[in-house]
């Protein structure tokens, strides 16, 4: 009784100490070897027996190991090109335990990537890029993909056809600086994979001087900081000067009815507006109206020679008696107006 008791504890507890099965990934590599992992769920705590078949051929064991702290964590054997087609069949083996797994790699082939990319500067002032491809597919069944950027910026991608293993940019800049990267995959034509090949190592073409374009040399910044200050403290200083306000931004006149009012069109500083005032004084001169003396008049006088002084005036104007054109007398309210045809005469 006893031992039944036994066993059925055993077929209880049995599953919860059994070993989990590793997950075997398996990927063939540029159509010369198969890659297999097994430790996707962390490193084994065994040291696995790997062993590997395709499909009708012979099982072979694995000749050389993946390690990784001294544990057995994957597999690479030779295979070829044509074996991607078929089933392949793994088995894991530790002791007692053994896992088998069956695979389909038709759409698990990762190409190794482009070498030996260089770039000419064409006769059609176009820039072409070229490469090679060392895997064993035929070319028709390779297609690329190309990136490129321009002075460091964001990168721009485009497919190339099969067969083809060039790429142009049209009339590229030369103040700028490009680079090109490559990579390819076996085409749909030809039994498509999911995987692509790692980038190519770059090739760069164009100006040395745009590879950094963010960075600015010290001396220029510094350059650029003085003489926006410079600009800044001349722009302040002339704002200052009264006379450029005039010239920059001359104020529009507002017209006035009153004629003395013309000079605040102009807006004038004081200084030069005082230049304008007179800086004398004009005495006022009343003009009064002046009549011929008769001949009659003229014999009576004392003196042919003397000169009659009229104060008629604020003035104190003289007239001399010797120039009959000069000679002059006011007109009062009560005298007569002698006859334009008398004429001065003055007798010696």
């Amino acid at each position: 009784m006893m031992p039944t008791r036994l066993l059925l504890l055993l077929c209880l507890i049995g599953p919860v100490f059994a070993t989990e099965a590793p997950d075997v990934d398996c990927l063939i590599i540029n159509l010369k070897n198969v890659s297999c992992t097994w430790n996707k769920k962390g490193t084994p705590k065994v040291n696995y027996t790997f062993y590997s078949s395709f499909f009708n051929k012979k099982e072979k064991s694995c000749p050389q190991y993946l390690t990784e702290n001294n544990m057995n964590i994957g597999c690479i054997q030779p295979c070829e090109s044509g074996d991607r087609f078929m089933t392949f069949n793994t088995r894991l083996v530790h002791g007692k335990d053994r896992f088998k797994e069956t695979h389909g790699l038709k759409n698990r082939v990762k190409l190794n990537p482009p070498t030996n990319l260089t770039v000419l500067n064409g006769s059609d002032f176009n820039l072409w890029f070229y490469w090679n491809h060392t895997s064993p597919a035929r070319l028709h069944c390779v297609e690329s993909e190309v990136r490129f950027r321009t002075n460091n910026n964001n990168w721009g991608f485009s497919k190339v056809s099969p067969e083809i293993q060039k790429y142009c940019i049209n009339s590229p800049s030369g103040s700028s600086r490009y680079e090109l990267q490559v990579r390819n995959r076996i085409d749909e034509g030809c039994g498509s994979s999911d995987f692509w090949s790692d980038w190519s190592e770059p090739v760069f073409w164009g100006s040395n001087s745009s590879i950094d374009s963010d960075s600015v040399p010290l001396w220029m910044t510094l350059l650029y900081v003085v003489g926006a200050i410079t600009l800044i403290l001349l722009v302040v200083m002339l704002l200052q000067r009264e006379r450029l306000k005039i010239i920059l931004i001359p104020a529009v006149p507002k017209p006035s009815p009153i004629l003395h009012d013309i000079e605040d069109w102009f807006q004038l500083s004081k200084g030069l507006k005082d230049n304008f005032k007179a800086s004398y004084n004009e005495q006022v001169c009343p003009v009064r109206e002046y009549n011929y003396v008769s001949q009659s008049d003229s014999m009576n006088s004392d003196d042919s020679t003397s000169s009659v002084s009229t104060n008629q005036t604020h003035c104190s104007v003289s007239i001399d008696v010797n120039d009959p054109e000069d000679l002059y007398v006011p007109l009062s309210s009560s005298s007569s107006q002698v006859p334009s045809e008398e004429v001065l005469q003055v007798s010696d």
